[in-house]
């Protein structure tokens, strides 16, 4: 959850780099609190027969929407590639590939052109 915070407090900073941990536990936690606003507009009967989701869930996706891009770029930043890299995803499947593999890919030792590596200065 520290990792999830960390990111939400570094609300628009793309710049810098994000470990591994801190990127994948942003995904996990954002994962189970978009089922919760899920499961919530559905349960109360917020959601849409067309869109399938409500209110909820739109204002917490428009919530994390940047954050999100952040600690992404941060994380291509990890692995000594440009945030612009994330436009990799636009080539059908093997884009998709492509940047899963680079978000898996351990840092970079030392420093790169992004700042030092976040492991030689973060605490656990």
């Amino acid at each position: 959850m520290n990792w999830y915070l960390k990111v939400l407090r570094q609300y628009a900073d793309f710049s810098g780099r994000a470990r591994r941990k801190e990127y994948w536990n942003f995904v996990f936690v954002n994962a189970f609190f978009t089922f919760v606003a899920v499961m919530a507009d559905i349960m109360l009967g917020l959601a849409s027969d067309s869109f399938g989701a409500g209110p909820f869930y739109i204002i917490y996706s428009l919530a994390v929407f940047i954050p999100s891009i952040a600690v992404s770029v941060r994380r291509l930043h990890d692995v000594g590639k440009t945030g612009w890299m994330l436009l990799v995803v636009l080539i059908p499947l093997v884009g998709a590939i492509w940047l899963l593999v680079l978000l898996f890919t351990d840092s970079n030792a030392g420093d790169n052109n992004y700042g030092s590596n976040p492991k030689d200065v973060a605490t656990s």
